[in-house]
């Protein structure tokens, strides 16, 4: 994806490219960067055919996910065997979701596997109601902002226990982590994951 305002790497430093962010002309143009980068994101992590123009076409199953909420909560799993001090830092999901591998588009099983992904980022991702979507904003289109503000949200909290994040999500704590050493601050407890290296885990692989 290409977001307005990019720039090169910080001179001196290693890791992803400094980017800062020049203000969109409108809240449409920026829920497209938002839609473009989390379609980038999904595209990334599972070899899917997806981008900006299909990005809810794509979703409206909910298959897509239920299956993403379980690649998190067995990376959370991992993450906490590997790592149990900081994991006890962090708030971590405990168990996946069900869901319909069958489901078509606009079918009651369709509508179940979303409301059950919807269920699980409440429950076992804490993610607050005011980024929260309900079934219908989904399948009717009704609320697109709040679909693409929960999966964004979604992908910064699982970006803390090794789930590759989104480009906005890394945005922002490259800023913040120049604000930190621009006043002196102290790091954060726990300190920011490496960005992990994206890699196709196709869906395929994960039935």
């Amino acid at each position: 994806m290409s977001l307005p305002g990019v720039h090169g790497r910080r001179p001196g430093t290693l890791g992803p490219p400094v980017r800062s962010i020049r203000p969109f002309k409108s809240s449409e143009q920026y829920l497209e960067a938002m839609k473009e980068d989390l379609a980038e994101w999904l595209r990334d992590l599972y070899g899917l055919d997806i981008d900006a123009a299909n990005f809810l076409q794509v979703l409206e199953t909910g298959l897509v996910l239920c299956r993403h909420a379980n690649t998190i909560t067995e990376a959370a799993l991992a993450f906490l065997a590997e790592a149990p001090a900081r994991a006890q830092r962090i708030p971590l999901p405990q168990a996946g979701v069900s869901y319909n591998g069958a489901a078509q588009p606009g079918t009651f099983q369709a509508r179940d596997n979303i409301s059950n992904f919807i269920q699980w980022c409440r429950k076992e991702m804490g993610i607050q109601e005011v980024l929260m979507f309900e079934t219908e904003d989904l399948v009717l289109r009704k609320n697109v902002k709040n679909v693409l503000l929960c999966l964004l949200e979604l992908g910064r909290r699982a970006w803390r226990f090794g789930v590759a994040a989104p480009t906005l999500v890394q945005l922002e704590e490259e800023i913040d982590e120049q604000l930190r050493q621009e006043l002196a601050l102290p790091p954060p407890d726990p300190p920011p994951p490496e960005p992990p290296v994206r890699r196709p885990c196709h869906f395929r692989n994960l039935d």
